[in-house]
């Protein structure tokens, strides 16, 4: 199986709480960089190369996806999906334009008049001619293992090869609206010979054709370690011949500066198919170059390798959650700086003796402060309380704002209500073995959602019993008055970073997220939208812009601040 059933819904939650590859990779070049940009949730201005690599990838599966007919010869084939490629880059060139011109924060010199679509057809066919290794080696080999079973119309794999026309295959089909009602016309139909004829060069690009992300389906195509702290999306499986070979498509060429840590990355794939498929061990990993076209080739670890792999990144996993809480200081302690990886962009920020390349961080350091009131400090935002009350009622798990699964309890406290719940999935996953009575909570995080105050909870909160004997273990235990709990905060200062991300959730319901940073000269805060209460005004927002914000709502993500804006309670004042 090519992709697993999600073990939590939040397609928002992926970045920063389970191990993937990209944060894998990231961690492994710039533990600074990761923190800042996966951790605290700092973007970057986006160039071309970044939207092209991700339109090129989908329109050379969009090819791959096709059905050829009445073609006998390999020129015949290469001509044919060639053609195919042409139009493909047409509609790349108007996907990516699309994608472009949403991107509220660009790189500098990016423009998308010298994007050409001759070039987008040419790394397009330079898949393809890689993919048609892999279907000349099937004809000349008879058509591999499972011929027969394709002309017997029968499917050798629980999760098939990706076709038009044929009906895709949902990690979660009863999530799908109207599911049982679809129907994909067979647009492409295919005819497979008789047994005992030889194979043709239809049937060996039906047959190799591998395992990509189908475009159509909109649920996370991943797999999902069975702990639910791991995750990664393929890009292709080739199978055709009995054997595994996970692959992984990259726009650009051998020689480019990320290039170091595709082997990090398709090590990770190998060892997450292992311990989702049955400690099975692949039988190859690949990097697909289209700037070339390359194929790099990486030897996959043995058992014993990949048991301790297992290990390691259980321990790095633990290493990225760990760092920073709270308000965070900028610039701050944080990791050391690599100063050179690829993708860095904000790690040499603050670190003295090293010159800025950007003219944008350049800019930061020349900026003058200026708080005024109702604003207070983003350091002086309330983290960590200690809360007495008597337990009422547990439920969940139910969907927070991320519609990620989370457990739930209610606590009364001088007569009010209040909710208490995991600030992510498993963050508190022993919420409901507490027993009701009275119970004082230890290091919860005070927030608000919708008007109503909350307690979340992760792996640093305690509940312990009001009259529990570890009570005289902790010295001078200062309790916190639900009337006193700060739930909202009115802060000041410049935007430093900016992104806006949409998409469709498992149900096909969409969701849209604004993401704003915003820094007061001291310490730096996430300020985010959520759906619509995403408005005109907030897109329009640039990075250098001062703004206040008043009345936004406390939440927590990763135990760092997030400030949440409700557009029915929330000012945001722009400072000329």
């Amino acid at each position: 199986m090519p992709f697993g059933t999600p073990p939590s819904g939040g397609p928002l939650s992926r970045t920063r709480t389970r191990l993937s590859a990209s944060s894998l990779t990231k961690f492994l070049r710039c533990e600074k960089q990761f923190f800042l940009s996966s951790k605290l949730g700092l973007s970057s201005p986006k160039s071309i190369a970044q939207v092209l690599g991700i339109v090129i990838e989908d329109s050379l599966c969009s090819v791959l996806m096709r059905r050829p007919s009445d073609i006998d010869s390999l020129e015949a084939l290469r001509n044919w999906c060639f053609n195919l490629a042409d139009l493909e880059a047409e509609r790349c060139f108007t996907a990516g334009k699309r994608k472009w011109d949403a991107v509220l924060w660009r790189r500098d010199g990016n423009d998308w008049d010298n994007v050409e679509v001759e070039e987008l057809s040419r790394k397009i066919k330079n898949g393809l001619d890689l993919f048609l290794q892999e279907v000349e080696a099937c004809y000349h080999s008879g058509g591999g293992p499972y011929l027969e079973t394709f002309r017997a119309q029968r499917q050798p794999y629980d999760i098939p090869s990706p076709a038009w026309g044929d009906e895709p295959k949902f990690p979660i089909p009863d999530k799908v609206r109207n599911f049982g009602l679809r129907t994909w016309a067979e647009d492409e139909p295919f005819t497979w010979e008789d047994n005992g004829k030889p194979v043709t060069w239809c049937e060996a690009w039906e047959i190799a054709r591998p395992w990509i992300k189908d475009p159509r389906v909109h649920q996370p195509q991943r797999m999902f370690h069975p702990d639910g702290w791991a995750a990664g999306e393929l890009d292709l499986v080739i199978r055709w011949d009995g054997r595994i070979r996970l692959i992984d498509i990259k726009s650009g060429n051998p020689s480019s500066k990320f290039a170091e840590s595709l082997i990090h990355q398709l090590t990770f794939y190998a060892w997450l198919w292992y311990e989702t498929h049955s400690k099975q061990l692949v039988d190859g990993i690949e990097g697909w170059y289209l700037d070339g076209p390359d194929r790099v080739q990486f030897e996959v670890p043995n058992t014993q390798q990949m048991n301790k792999l297992g290990s390691r990144y259980k321990d790095l996993h633990q290493n990225m959650l760990g760092l920073g809480e709270g308000p965070v200081k900028f610039p701050g302690s944080y990791p050391k700086p690599c100063t050179k990886s690829a993708g860095c962009f904000w790690c040499t920020y603050g670190e003295l003796g090293i010159e800025q390349d950007s003219e944008y961080l350049q800019k930061l350091d020349k900026i003058k402060f200026e708080i005024s009131p109702p604003s207070q400090k983003i350091g002086e935002i309330q983290a960590r309380i200690n809360v007495k009350g008597r337990f009422t009622g547990q439920w969940g798990p139910l969907p927070n704002h991320y519609a990620e699964p989370v457990l739930g309890a209610m606590v009364s406290v001088s007569g009010s209500q209040v909710t208490v719940e995991e600030s992510e999935p498993n963050a508190f996953p022993t919420l409901h073995n507490q027993s009701d009575g009275e119970v004082i909570i230890i290091n919860a995080l005070p927030g608000v959602w919708r008007g109503n105050p909350r307690l979340y909870l992760d792996s640093k909160s305690t509940i312990i019993p009001s009259k529990s004997e570890s009570l005289s273990e902790i010295e001078e235990l200062k309790l916190t008055r639900i009337g006193l709990m700060r739930t909202r905060a009115n802060v000041e200062g410049v935007i430093v970073s900016i992104d806006h991300r949409e998409g469709v959730r498992l149900d096909e319901k969409p969701w849209s997220m604004l993401s704003i940073h915003i820094w007061d000269g001291d310490h730096i805060a996430e300020v985010v939208a959520f759906g619509s209460s995403i408005t005109s005004n907030l897109l329009e927002l640039m990075v250098e812009d001062r703004i206040k914000i008043i009345s936004a709502e406390l939440g927590w993500r990763s135990g760092l601040p997030q400030l949440r804006i409700d557009q029915r309670s929330t000012r945001i004042i722009k400072i000329s």
